[in-house]
């Protein structure tokens, strides 16, 4: 083997170590986003949720380095209710699935506001299939 190809199979190799290493003990989104427009009765709660969430979990709930994505199972309404979102939104959380650290309490929404927002992520979960 060529000390080209030797490098080439090195580097290779090198990247997927990596990517697997910096991956989320195997766990993944349920899928990239949604394509659909939320309906209009909907769209307060993703303004809300563009506003105070999508920094860290990403538009349309898809997660970002910062922060997990909406759109995961372990998100499903049978394993966190919708009153885990407002205790995390209201008092923050510390990290129990993830490894981005613990979520601090988002003063800036009140309870109706999180109550729209997790509408509007349960309508996303349920465009990907989660539940």
């Amino acid at each position: 083997m060529k000390s080209s190809q030797i490098l080439l199979v090195g580097s290779l190799l090198v990247v997927l170590g990596t990517i697997q290493a910096c991956s989320q003990n195997g766990v993944e989104p349920a899928a990239t986003g949604t394509a659909a427009l939320a309906p209009a009765e909907l769209r307060d709660g993703e303004q809300k949720y563009n506003a105070n969430c999508s920094r860290c979990h990403g538009m349309g709930g898809v997660g970002t380095p910062q922060g997990p994505p909406f759109l995961h199972k372990v998100y499903e309404p049978n394993h966190h209710g919708d009153a885990a979102f407002h205790q995390a939104a209201t008092k923050g959380v510390k990290a129990h699935h993830w490894q981005f650290g613990d979520m601090p309490k988002i003063d800036a929404v009140s309870s109706d506001d999180v109550d729209q927002i997790v509408t509007y992520v349960r309508w996303l979960q349920k465009q990907a299939g989660i539940f």
